[in-house]
């Protein structure tokens, strides 16, 4: 444990001292440098050279790049609104015990968060950009994400509006 050498930072640290490895080890955040599609982007911390892809957990959106599908509705609108939110953005990364850390295809699955505390998946899903989507076993945030694409549903928006994405 280390204790502050001001007598004004030390008297906040006298019952609780900070330990001393959160002294000496910087927060870091990584930093999206790009966005693939509406679920998926990668990252890059500033300590590694090889950015690593990211597979947000709890929310699927129209695909828009798989080379093996159409475009489908609303894929695209999806995509740009992910890379509006999220590009050259520091975030939060935040795993769920729940799942795997990593998915088929060696993707990290977790939850972004911008700095000022936007929760990106689940935004995506508020906004009709993304519906909630369960793979396997429940996640953490499953019901809140699921009264937010009823939300979303209910008052029509992004994909959920009239006539937008109708078969």
């Amino acid at each position: 444990m280390k204790e502050y050498d001001s007598p004004a930072l030390s008297a906040l640290t006298t019952t609780t001292p900070i330990p001393e490895e959160a002294t000496t080890t910087p927060i870091l955040f990584p930093r999206v440098v790009r966005v693939i599609d509406g679920d998926t982007i990668d990252i890059e911390m500033s300590s590694s050279t090889t950015p690593e892809r990211v597979r947000l957990i709890g929310i699927n959106t129209p695909e828009a790049v798989d080379p093996r599908k159409p475009v489908e509705c609303f894929g695209k609108e999806a995509s740009q609104t992910m890379n509006a939110l999220v590009q050259g953005k520091s975030v939060r990364v935040e795993s769920d015990p729940s799942q795997d850390a990593y998915d088929k295809y060696h993707r990290r699955l977790a939850y972004i968060f911008l700095l000022d505390g936007t929760f990106i998946n689940k935004k995506m899903i508020e906004e009709g950009y993304a519906y909630e989507y369960t793979y396997r076993v429940p996640y953490q945030y499953q019901q809140e994400f699921k009264a937010a694409q009823s939300e979303a549903q209910t008052f029509g928006r992004g994909l959920w509006a009239p006539g937008m994405c109708v078969n």
